[in-house]
């Protein structure tokens, strides 16, 4: 099941997405504890997807692909204002100036858990989207701080839809930057899979609805200039388009 926010008139709602009919089928609520359809439907053509989810965080796994495996957990934070979704324009600070994009798979959590087993931690999960982990390296280094470069507005593109009904053992990721292909690598290639990220991130804080947990970046993360477009690609899910801006 594809699952969307959209922005239809004036309204700001959950939807049901099928794509072989083009449609959006409009839902009561948040879908976290039940899909509740209205019985509305609008062309998908005609509603402007928002971020699929509005979390209360964002957490981010660090050095999660690569030769070296961390003793621990590395775990960065995003607040929800840095969230944005398809289309919406990522804007560059003027503070920095090595500005990266890091295509990411993103977890969804589909109910409040705290010290989640890690053989039952799917149980958490509500689906999967695509992520773009956009970072400031240079305000990052050298010191270390990783929060401050991710927690940027707009530094959290998410989208298109989220994927209920997916393994996501061995997806492929890509990400293209003005077409051309920057990043191609799996989920397969994660230290740490995404039960071991939702049990250890649970043990760390409570989880709740909506909350995201980004898996890591594999190689070919690099620095955007204004007018790029950043395609973020999973397959199985979809892909997430972000213009690159400057922040005023």
């Amino acid at each position: 099941m594809l699952i969307a926010r959209a922005a239809v008139g004036e309204d700001r709602t959950y939807a049901r997405v099928d794509t072989d009919t083009g449609l959006i089928h409009l839902l009561a609520g948040t879908p976290y504890d039940e899909i509740r359809p209205t019985g509305e439907t609008r062309p998908l053509a005609e509603a402007r997807l928002l971020a699929p989810v509005e979390p209360s965080k964002v957490l981010v796994a660090g050095r999660n692909y690569g030769d070296v495996v961390t003793p621990d957990l590395v775990v960065f934070m995003k607040p929800s204002t840095s969230v944005v979704g398809p289309r919406s324009t990522v804007l560059l600070p003027a503070e920095a100036k090595q500005v990266r994009y890091e295509g990411e798979l993103a977890v969804v959590i589909g109910r409040r858990c705290k010290d989640v087993p890690e053989d039952t931690a799917d149980q958490a999960v509500f689906g999967y989207t695509c992520a773009n982990d956009v970072t400031a390296w240079d305000v990052g280094e050298p010191k270390g701080h990783w929060t401050k470069a991710k927690s940027f507005d707009t530094f959290c593109p998410l989208g298109p839809w989220i994927r209920t009904d997916l393994d996501p053992a061995d997806l492929v990721l890509r990400t293209t930057v003005n077409g051309t292909l920057r990043q191609d690598g799996s989920t397969k290639e994660m230290n740490r899979n995404v039960r071991a990220l939702v049990s250890r991130c649970s043990s760390l804080m409570t989880l709740l609805p909506g909350d995201v947990i980004l898996t890591g970046t594999p190689a070919g993360a690099g620095v955007l200039r204004p007018g790029d477009e950043v395609v973020v690609e999973i397959d199985g899910i979809g892909s997430l388009a972000n213009p690159i801006g400057v922040a005023k």
